[in-house]
């Protein structure tokens, strides 16, 4: 005789997590924003160890989702980038904070065991 495991068909369900904020370089910038007022773009490179491409293009896809905004200072080479994040910004944090806080306080049930005839 074996013992099958199948699922049970339990109601329960991980959190959802927002997929845009988990990504490590998108998340560490967001952190970053949400605990200063604004941030240039040469300090978010600094912080995050990433080089200028790849944060130029983590700051665009925050700032189409419209969780930061961005502003540009001065022309040329004495141009500064400034990012700021927005509520909309804040609030998704705070839900991916609570989904992941959620997802590791839950307890997984086990699957029902089935006794098979061999």
């Amino acid at each position: 005789m074996s013992v099958k495991v199948t699922s049970n068909m339990s109601p329960f369900k991980f959190p959802v997590i927002n997929s845009l904020l988990h990504s490590e370089l998108r998340l560490k910038i967001m952190v970053a924003l949400d605990s200063l007022e604004s941030a240039d773009f040469t300090y978010l490179c600094e912080i995050t160890d990433s080089t200028r491409g790849n944060v130029s293009i983590q700051i665009t896809t925050l700032k189409e989702a419209g969780y930061i905004e961005v502003s540009k200072t001065g022309f040329g080479r004495l141009s500064r980038t400034v990012c700021r994040i927005t509520r909309k910004g804040h609030d998704a944090l705070n839900a991916y904070e609570q989904g992941l806080r959620q997802m590791f306080e839950q307890q997984v049930p086990p699957p029902s065991l089935k006794q098979k005839e061999s």
